[in-house]
């Protein structure tokens, strides 16, 4: 009877240090795991924030062009209306 319970014991002994090994190294894979997710996590952090930088740029210059175009169909509007204009003039006499 004790034989069977010592080989019980030591059978048991030996499965709970597999299992802490086992264990171990489990918590070794998640934590590479998880620092590897953190690293992915920051670079596309980085990447967002230098795109957002980007987009902020392109909507600067987008502004920009809106404004020069809109000064510039003012002007072709005024060109047109003094052309108008000195046709009638020119209808008139």
């Amino acid at each position: 009877m004790k034989t069977k319970m010592l080989k019980v014991l030591s059978a048991s002994a030996v499965l709970a240090l597999a299992t802490g090994c086992a264990t171990n190294h489990t918590v070794d894979a998640v934590k590479a795991r998880t620092d590897a997710a953190q690293e992915t996590a920051d670079q596309a952090l980085e990447a967002a924030a230098a795109a957002q930088a980007a987009a902020a740029s392109a909507q600067a210059t987008a502004d920009d062009a809106l404004a020069e175009a809109q000064a510039a169909n003012m002007a072709a509007e005024e060109a047109n209306e003094k052309v108008d204009r000195a046709f009638e003039a020119s209808m008139a006499k």
